[in-house]
């Protein structure tokens, strides 16, 4: 008998645009004779199920099932494949854990976390062998910020909404007048701002899963992108970046990338399969995250 499958999708930040692609390749390519899928569609106040003919079914957010043709379907599981928030940084993944429902990603706690850029940082830097970018956290917008970063941190900078993905308002700057502006859109996205120096170097990002009690880190992807740096356009526009897989490392760098990737799943309590993504930096070698 076939599981029925919520495929999650949609969110509340600018990401759900890459959430509802995401969401059409699964559709395609999951595996219809084990499982029935019924795709359920999250934005602020509006969670519903579309059917062919576009009627929108609401979901009982009591028990998250939906009723089709007078029939109550309820979920044996959920693939969530809904970027940012509440899909990334924990909030479906708690509500999930109250109805006992399976789900893709990992836990409520690792999700908050993760999501988070400054706080995984400060995490992981307890690692052997894996090294952070120097950065400052920000708060709250505040123009005294500007005199802080200049007296702490060194050009070049990216700014980045600490929250958020798919590199939605993120800048860098090269020069200290274009920080006021990078940091007011950094801002716009997300109620917290990580600004981290520039780190000269080749960009990975590799998968790693847990499947019967073995964690497996698979052959990462390098990322070479036309662009400045790696953008919404260059991530998600055909034919702005090369990635090429597996990437090009020597021995050593592959054994030492899979030795860090496993830490980091272990120390941040991961479960499923997870990304992460880090640079090899130039003339030193050392891996990034």
């Amino acid at each position: 008998m076939k599981k029925n499958i919520a495929l999650v999708t949609g969110g509340f930040t600018g990401e759900y645009v890459i959430s509802l692609k995401s969401a059409a390749v699964v559709e395609k390519t999951i595996d219809r004779e084990r499982y029935e899928v019924f795709k359920i569609f999250v934005f602020p106040g509006d969670w519903y199920y579309e059917t062919a003919t576009g009627e929108k079914i609401p979901v009982n957010l009591n028990d998250f099932s939906i009723v089709l043709e007078g029939k109550k379907i309820v979920f044996d599981g959920v693939f969530n494949i809904l970027h940012g928030s509440p899909g990334e940084d924990g909030k479906l993944a708690g509500y999930f854990d109250m109805l006992k429902i399976p789900y893709t990603t990992c836990g409520q706690l690792t999700s908050a976390i993760t999501m988070n850029k400054g706080y995984t940082k400060a995490i992981v830097q307890s690692i052997p062998e894996l090294h952070v970018a120097r950065s400052l956290q920000l708060f709250e917008q505040d123009p005294a910020h500007v005199s802080r970063i200049s007296s702490e941190l060194t050009l070049p900078l990216f700014i980045k909404p600490n929250n958020g993905g798919s590199s939605i308002g993120m800048s860098k700057v090269k020069q200290w007048e274009e920080l006021p502006e990078a940091l007011t859109k950094a801002f716009a996205e997300d109620e917290q701002v990580l600004v981290e120096e520039f780190v000269a170097g080749r960009e990975f990002s590799v998968g790693i899963f847990k499947g019967k009690g073995e964690v497996t880190v698979l052959p990462a992807t390098e990322i070479v992108s036309s662009k400045e740096f790696f953008d919404y356009e260059a991530k998600y526009v055909p034919g702005v970046c090369e990635e090429i897989t597996p990437g090009r490392m020597t021995e050593e760098e592959v054994a030492r990338v899979e030795r860090i990737a496993k830490k980091v799943y272990a120390l941040l309590h991961c479960k499923g399969a997870v990304r992460i993504d880090y640079f090899l930096q130039q003339d030193t070698g050392d891996f990034l995250a």
